[in-house]
Protein backbone atom coordinates (compact mmCIF):
# COMPACT_ATOMS: atom_id res chain seq x y z
CA UNK A 1 0.00 0.00 0.00
CA UNK A 2 1.31 3.61 -0.97
CA UNK A 3 2.28 6.26 1.84
CA UNK A 4 -0.24 8.51 3.64
CA UNK A 5 -0.81 11.96 2.35
CA UNK A 6 -0.84 14.19 4.67
CA UNK A 7 -4.37 16.45 5.31
CA UNK A 8 -5.56 14.91 1.94
CA UNK A 9 -8.73 12.73 2.05
CA UNK A 10 -10.18 10.58 -0.93
CA UNK A 11 -13.78 11.45 -1.63
CA UNK A 12 -15.92 9.66 -4.01
CA UNK A 13 -17.77 10.79 -6.93
CA UNK A 14 -21.31 9.96 -5.55
CA UNK A 15 -22.88 12.72 -4.24
CA UNK A 16 -22.40 13.25 -0.47
CA UNK A 17 -19.96 9.82 -0.36
CA UNK A 18 -16.86 9.87 1.42
CA UNK A 19 -14.24 6.82 0.15
CA UNK A 20 -11.22 8.25 1.15
CA UNK A 21 -8.23 6.46 2.46
CA UNK A 22 -4.38 7.09 1.89
CA UNK A 23 -2.87 8.31 -1.37
CA UNK A 24 0.81 8.79 -2.33
CA UNK A 25 0.49 12.29 -4.49
CA UNK A 26 3.36 13.88 -6.41
CA UNK A 27 2.95 17.23 -6.93
CA UNK A 28 0.33 17.94 -10.03
CA UNK A 29 -0.05 20.47 -12.90
CA UNK A 30 -2.93 22.95 -12.33
CA UNK A 31 -6.02 21.32 -14.02
CA UNK A 32 -6.64 23.69 -17.47
CA UNK A 33 -10.62 24.32 -17.96
CA UNK A 34 -12.81 23.68 -20.97
CA UNK A 35 -13.26 27.07 -21.77
CA UNK A 36 -9.11 27.52 -21.60
CA UNK A 37 -8.54 24.95 -23.87
CA UNK A 38 -11.47 24.29 -26.23
CA UNK A 39 -10.42 27.93 -28.06
CA UNK A 40 -7.34 26.65 -29.20
CA UNK A 41 -7.20 24.53 -32.83
CA UNK A 42 -4.29 22.14 -32.21
CA UNK A 43 -3.55 20.59 -29.33
CA UNK A 44 -0.38 20.99 -26.74
CA UNK A 45 1.46 19.23 -24.84
CA UNK A 46 -0.91 19.75 -22.16
CA UNK A 47 -4.37 19.99 -23.78
CA UNK A 48 -6.70 18.77 -26.07
CA UNK A 49 -9.44 20.03 -28.56
CA UNK A 50 -12.06 19.54 -25.80
CA UNK A 51 -14.84 21.24 -27.43
CA UNK A 52 -14.53 18.32 -30.17
CA UNK A 53 -13.93 15.59 -27.58
CA UNK A 54 -17.34 16.82 -25.70
CA UNK A 55 -19.18 16.66 -28.97
CA UNK A 56 -18.12 13.16 -29.51
CA UNK A 57 -18.49 11.73 -26.45
CA UNK A 58 -20.85 13.25 -24.66
CA UNK A 59 -23.77 10.98 -26.18
CA UNK A 60 -22.44 8.05 -24.58
CA UNK A 61 -22.32 9.59 -21.08
CA UNK A 62 -25.46 9.11 -18.77
CA UNK A 63 -26.42 10.58 -15.41
CA UNK A 64 -27.22 8.05 -13.03
CA UNK A 65 -30.02 8.24 -10.52
CA UNK A 66 -29.98 5.50 -7.66
CA UNK A 67 -32.79 5.23 -4.99
CA UNK A 68 -33.00 2.53 -2.05
CA UNK A 69 -33.81 1.83 1.31
CA UNK A 70 -30.10 2.86 1.81
CA UNK A 71 -30.33 6.63 0.62
CA UNK A 72 -30.26 8.21 -2.78
CA UNK A 73 -27.14 9.49 -4.99
CA UNK A 74 -26.35 10.63 -8.21
CA UNK A 75 -23.53 9.39 -10.11
CA UNK A 76 -22.10 8.80 -14.25
CA UNK A 77 -21.69 5.98 -16.43
CA UNK A 78 -21.06 5.02 -19.87
CA UNK A 79 -22.56 3.44 -22.78
CA UNK A 80 -20.25 -0.13 -23.54
CA UNK A 81 -22.73 -1.70 -25.81
CA UNK A 82 -25.38 -0.26 -27.61
CA UNK A 83 -27.88 -2.43 -26.77
CA UNK A 84 -27.95 -0.76 -23.18
CA UNK A 85 -25.37 -2.32 -21.05
CA UNK A 86 -23.73 0.52 -19.12
CA UNK A 87 -20.49 1.14 -17.34
CA UNK A 88 -20.40 3.00 -13.96
CA UNK A 89 -18.73 2.56 -10.45
CA UNK A 90 -20.69 0.25 -7.81
CA UNK A 91 -20.63 2.91 -5.28
CA UNK A 92 -22.77 5.20 -7.92
CA UNK A 93 -25.27 2.25 -7.73
CA UNK A 94 -25.04 0.77 -4.22
CA UNK A 95 -28.01 2.92 -2.93
CA UNK A 96 -30.29 0.64 -5.34
CA UNK A 97 -27.95 -2.77 -5.03
CA UNK A 98 -30.53 -4.40 -2.66
CA UNK A 99 -34.21 -3.34 -4.41
CA UNK A 100 -33.98 -0.08 -5.13
CA UNK A 101 -34.63 1.88 -8.22
CA UNK A 102 -32.17 2.64 -10.93
CA UNK A 103 -33.03 5.50 -13.86
CA UNK A 104 -30.94 7.02 -16.66
CA UNK A 105 -30.95 10.14 -18.09
CA UNK A 106 -29.07 10.65 -21.60
CA UNK A 107 -27.60 13.86 -23.12
CA UNK A 108 -30.28 14.53 -25.07
CA UNK A 109 -32.45 14.72 -21.89
CA UNK A 110 -34.63 10.98 -22.39
CA UNK A 111 -34.85 9.08 -19.49
CA UNK A 112 -34.54 5.32 -18.99
CA UNK A 113 -35.78 3.02 -16.17
CA UNK A 114 -32.21 0.63 -15.87
CA UNK A 115 -31.60 -2.67 -14.18
CA UNK A 116 -28.89 -4.36 -12.30
CA UNK A 117 -26.55 -6.67 -14.63
CA UNK A 118 -23.89 -7.24 -11.84
CA UNK A 119 -21.06 -5.67 -9.81
CA UNK A 120 -17.98 -6.10 -7.99
CA UNK A 121 -17.76 -4.10 -4.84
CA UNK A 122 -13.80 -4.94 -4.12
CA UNK A 123 -12.60 -3.37 -7.74
CA UNK A 124 -15.83 -0.47 -7.72
CA UNK A 125 -17.31 -1.67 -10.96
CA UNK A 126 -20.72 -2.11 -12.07
CA UNK A 127 -23.20 -2.82 -15.03
CA UNK A 128 -26.44 -1.45 -15.45
CA UNK A 129 -28.69 -2.04 -18.70
CA UNK A 130 -31.34 -0.19 -20.05
CA UNK A 131 -33.94 -1.94 -22.70
CA UNK A 132 -33.04 0.13 -25.49
CA UNK A 133 -30.98 -0.66 -28.55
CA UNK A 134 -29.12 1.37 -30.95
CA UNK A 135 -27.26 3.53 -28.43
CA UNK A 136 -24.22 5.43 -28.90
CA UNK A 137 -21.31 3.20 -27.71
CA UNK A 138 -17.86 5.25 -26.09
CA UNK A 139 -15.07 3.93 -28.24
CA UNK A 140 -12.97 1.84 -25.64
CA UNK A 141 -8.96 2.70 -26.06
CA UNK A 142 -6.37 0.75 -24.28
CA UNK A 143 -5.37 2.74 -20.85
CA UNK A 144 -1.54 1.07 -21.59
CA UNK A 145 -0.36 3.42 -23.47
CA UNK A 146 -1.38 6.38 -21.87
CA UNK A 147 2.15 8.32 -20.47
CA UNK A 148 2.14 11.12 -17.67
CA UNK A 149 1.82 14.38 -19.27
CA UNK A 150 -0.81 13.34 -21.78
CA UNK A 151 -3.97 15.55 -21.73
CA UNK A 152 -6.95 14.22 -21.05
CA UNK A 153 -10.46 14.96 -20.31
CA UNK A 154 -13.18 13.94 -18.11
CA UNK A 155 -17.06 13.67 -18.49
CA UNK A 156 -19.80 13.10 -16.20
CA UNK A 157 -21.89 14.75 -14.02
CA UNK A 158 -20.57 16.28 -10.67
CA UNK A 159 -23.36 17.35 -8.00
CA UNK A 160 -26.01 16.40 -10.51
CA UNK A 161 -24.90 18.33 -13.20
CA UNK A 162 -24.82 16.47 -16.22
CA UNK A 163 -22.61 16.46 -19.40
CA UNK A 164 -19.95 18.30 -17.75
CA UNK A 165 -16.60 18.43 -19.14
CA UNK A 166 -13.15 19.18 -17.55
CA UNK A 167 -9.67 18.85 -18.75
CA UNK A 168 -6.36 18.26 -17.67
CA UNK A 169 -3.26 16.25 -17.79
CA UNK A 170 -2.33 12.07 -16.88
CA UNK A 171 0.21 13.10 -13.68
CA UNK A 172 1.12 10.06 -12.44
CA UNK A 173 0.47 6.03 -13.30
CA UNK A 174 0.17 3.29 -11.20
CA UNK A 175 -1.59 4.33 -7.98
CA UNK A 176 -2.96 2.27 -5.63
CA UNK A 177 -5.83 3.60 -3.65
CA UNK A 178 -7.61 2.06 -0.96
CA UNK A 179 -11.59 3.58 -0.26
CA UNK A 180 -13.95 2.46 1.91
CA UNK A 181 -16.74 -0.33 0.31
CA UNK A 182 -19.80 -2.15 1.77
CA UNK A 183 -20.52 -3.65 5.24
CA UNK A 184 -17.20 -2.18 6.58
CA UNK A 185 -14.99 -3.54 4.04
CA UNK A 186 -12.70 -1.95 1.72
CA UNK A 187 -12.22 -1.55 -2.11
CA UNK A 188 -9.14 -0.97 -3.53
CA UNK A 189 -8.47 0.61 -7.15
CA UNK A 190 -5.49 -0.91 -8.47
CA UNK A 191 -2.66 0.40 -10.93
CA UNK A 192 -5.14 3.94 -10.80
CA UNK A 193 -4.64 6.31 -13.35
CA UNK A 194 -4.00 9.59 -11.49
CA UNK A 195 -4.93 13.05 -13.27
CA UNK A 196 -5.58 16.81 -12.20
CA UNK A 197 -8.85 17.04 -14.88
CA UNK A 198 -11.51 18.28 -12.14
CA UNK A 199 -13.20 14.94 -10.32
CA UNK A 200 -15.92 16.11 -8.12
CA UNK A 201 -18.85 14.38 -6.34
CA UNK A 202 -20.89 12.49 -9.38
CA UNK A 203 -18.11 12.58 -11.88
CA UNK A 204 -17.85 8.63 -10.35
CA UNK A 205 -18.77 6.01 -13.29
CA UNK A 206 -18.33 8.60 -15.83
CA UNK A 207 -15.70 8.32 -18.56
CA UNK A 208 -12.07 10.13 -18.94
CA UNK A 209 -10.81 9.75 -22.51
CA UNK A 210 -7.91 10.79 -24.38
CA UNK A 211 -7.66 13.72 -27.13
CA UNK A 212 -9.28 11.38 -29.61
CA UNK A 213 -12.31 10.77 -27.29
CA UNK A 214 -11.10 7.04 -26.28
CA UNK A 215 -12.59 6.05 -23.45
CA UNK A 216 -9.59 5.34 -20.87
CA UNK A 217 -10.52 5.27 -17.55
CA UNK A 218 -13.32 5.78 -14.93
CA UNK A 219 -12.84 8.46 -12.63
CA UNK A 220 -13.86 7.23 -9.63
CA UNK A 221 -12.07 9.19 -6.76
CA UNK A 222 -11.08 12.75 -5.79
CA UNK A 223 -9.08 14.36 -3.06
CA UNK A 224 -10.04 17.01 -0.89
CA UNK A 225 -8.23 19.05 2.17
CA UNK A 226 -10.02 18.26 5.33
CA UNK A 227 -11.42 21.45 7.28
CA UNK A 228 -9.83 22.80 10.66
CA UNK A 229 -12.93 20.68 11.78
CA UNK A 230 -11.79 17.43 10.28
CA UNK A 231 -14.47 17.22 7.36
CA UNK A 232 -13.65 17.26 4.27
CA UNK A 233 -14.01 20.40 2.13
CA UNK A 234 -15.12 18.52 -0.78
CA UNK A 235 -13.75 20.76 -3.60
CA UNK A 236 -11.37 19.79 -6.06
CA UNK A 237 -7.81 20.37 -5.59
CA UNK A 238 -6.50 18.71 -8.83
CA UNK A 239 -5.92 14.74 -7.65
CA UNK A 240 -8.51 12.71 -8.98
CA UNK A 241 -8.41 8.90 -9.25
CA UNK A 242 -9.63 6.97 -11.81
CA UNK A 243 -10.03 2.42 -12.94
CA UNK A 244 -7.72 2.22 -15.79
CA UNK A 245 -10.03 0.78 -19.02
CA UNK A 246 -7.93 -2.36 -19.65
CA UNK A 247 -9.40 -3.48 -16.04
CA UNK A 248 -12.72 -2.20 -16.11
CA UNK A 249 -13.80 -3.56 -19.71
CA UNK A 250 -12.48 -6.97 -18.69
CA UNK A 251 -14.73 -6.58 -15.39
CA UNK A 252 -17.46 -5.80 -17.27
CA UNK A 253 -17.15 -8.13 -20.03
CA UNK A 254 -17.47 -10.82 -17.41
CA UNK A 255 -20.13 -9.09 -15.70
CA UNK A 256 -22.20 -9.13 -18.36
CA UNK A 257 -21.53 -12.87 -19.43
CA UNK A 258 -21.73 -14.61 -15.13
CA UNK A 259 -23.72 -11.51 -13.85
CA UNK A 260 -20.81 -11.72 -11.19
CA UNK A 261 -16.83 -11.30 -10.91
CA UNK A 262 -14.91 -14.44 -9.70
CA UNK A 263 -11.92 -13.15 -7.74
CA UNK A 264 -9.14 -15.53 -6.28
CA UNK A 265 -9.58 -16.45 -2.66
CA UNK A 266 -7.20 -16.95 0.07
CA UNK A 267 -9.64 -17.81 3.01
CA UNK A 268 -8.14 -15.99 5.98
CA UNK A 269 -8.49 -12.64 7.66
CA UNK A 270 -5.51 -11.06 9.20
CA UNK A 271 -4.49 -7.12 11.20
CA UNK A 272 -1.01 -5.89 11.19
CA UNK A 273 0.63 -6.54 14.08
CA UNK A 274 0.84 -3.42 16.21
CA UNK A 275 4.07 -1.57 17.27
CA UNK A 276 4.03 -2.13 20.83
CA UNK A 277 3.66 -5.77 20.11
CA UNK A 278 6.82 -5.88 17.84
CA UNK A 279 8.69 -3.54 20.53
CA UNK A 280 8.01 -6.27 23.00
CA UNK A 281 9.84 -8.74 20.68
CA UNK A 282 7.04 -10.17 18.22
CA UNK A 283 7.50 -10.56 14.71
CA UNK A 284 6.52 -8.08 12.28
CA UNK A 285 3.71 -8.79 10.04
CA UNK A 286 0.32 -9.67 9.78
CA UNK A 287 -1.40 -11.44 12.62
CA UNK A 288 -3.73 -14.03 11.44
CA UNK A 289 -7.36 -13.57 13.19
CA UNK A 290 -9.68 -16.21 11.07
CA UNK A 291 -8.97 -19.16 8.97
CA UNK A 292 -11.68 -20.58 6.65
CA UNK A 293 -11.79 -24.17 7.90
CA UNK A 294 -12.51 -25.09 4.48
CA UNK A 295 -10.41 -23.02 2.69
CA UNK A 296 -7.21 -22.57 0.61
CA UNK A 297 -5.05 -21.24 3.73
CA UNK A 298 -6.02 -23.91 6.08
CA UNK A 299 -4.92 -26.58 3.62
CA UNK A 300 -1.74 -25.45 3.00
CA UNK A 301 -1.01 -25.34 7.38
CA UNK A 302 -2.00 -21.80 8.27
CA UNK A 303 -3.86 -21.81 11.77
CA UNK A 304 -5.57 -18.40 13.79
CA UNK A 305 -2.81 -17.20 15.45
CA UNK A 306 0.10 -17.26 12.93
CA UNK A 307 2.02 -14.31 12.07
CA UNK A 308 2.49 -14.19 7.81
CA UNK A 309 5.83 -12.70 7.31
CA UNK A 310 6.38 -12.25 3.50
CA UNK A 311 4.12 -13.04 0.81
CA UNK A 312 5.48 -13.69 -2.42
CA UNK A 313 8.87 -13.30 -0.98
CA UNK A 314 8.03 -9.83 0.31
CA UNK A 315 7.79 -8.27 3.69
CA UNK A 316 4.39 -8.53 5.30
CA UNK A 317 2.91 -5.57 5.72
CA UNK A 318 -0.40 -4.45 5.08
CA UNK A 319 -3.45 -6.50 4.78
CA UNK A 320 -3.82 -4.64 1.63
CA UNK A 321 -1.16 -6.94 -0.02
CA UNK A 322 -3.61 -10.12 0.56
CA UNK A 323 -6.43 -8.08 -0.83
CA UNK A 324 -4.26 -6.91 -3.74
CA UNK A 325 -3.59 -11.16 -4.09
CA UNK A 326 -7.43 -11.97 -4.75
CA UNK A 327 -7.36 -8.58 -7.35
CA UNK A 328 -4.75 -9.50 -9.63
CA UNK A 329 -4.04 -13.32 -9.18
CA UNK A 330 -6.77 -16.25 -10.23
CA UNK A 331 -7.82 -19.29 -9.12
CA UNK A 332 -5.48 -22.15 -9.14
CA UNK A 333 -2.38 -19.83 -8.48
CA UNK A 334 0.11 -20.40 -6.36
CA UNK A 335 1.40 -17.91 -3.54
CA UNK A 336 4.32 -18.60 -1.36
CA UNK A 337 4.23 -17.65 1.90
CA UNK A 338 6.49 -17.36 5.04
CA UNK A 339 4.85 -17.11 8.77
CA UNK A 340 5.50 -17.45 12.45
CA UNK A 341 4.36 -19.93 14.36
CA UNK A 342 5.19 -20.25 18.16
CA UNK A 343 8.32 -18.27 17.57
CA UNK A 344 9.85 -20.43 14.77
CA UNK A 345 10.01 -19.54 10.93
CA UNK A 346 8.36 -21.80 8.49
CA UNK A 347 6.79 -21.00 4.77
CA UNK A 348 4.19 -23.07 2.99
CA UNK A 349 2.16 -22.50 -0.40
CA UNK A 350 -1.59 -21.93 -0.77
CA UNK A 351 -3.22 -22.79 -3.96
CA UNK A 352 -5.78 -19.70 -4.43
CA UNK A 353 -9.35 -21.20 -4.37
CA UNK A 354 -12.89 -19.43 -5.80
CA UNK A 355 -14.05 -16.86 -3.92
CA UNK A 356 -17.60 -17.80 -2.48
CA UNK A 357 -20.36 -16.17 -4.03
CA UNK A 358 -21.80 -14.20 -1.71
CA UNK A 359 -25.34 -13.85 -1.11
Amino acid sequence: MIAACAGCAVVGGVIGGVIANAINSPSSANAATTENVASSNQPTEASCQVSQVAKEVLPSVVTISAKGASGAGTGSGEVIKSDGYILTNNHVIAPAANGGSLEVLFSDGKTAPATLTGRDPLTDVAVIKVDQTGLPEITIGKSSTLVVGQPVVALGAPLGLSSTVTSGIVSALGRTIEVPGENNSKALLLNAIQTDAAINPGNSGGALVNCNGDFVGIPSAGASVPSSSGESSGGNIGLGFAIPSDTAISLANEIISTGRVSHAYLGLAATPVPPAATSNGASPGLYITVVDPTGPAQAAGLRQGDIITTIDGQAATSTDQLVTLTLTKSPGDKVDIGYQRDGRSATTTITLGTQPTSS
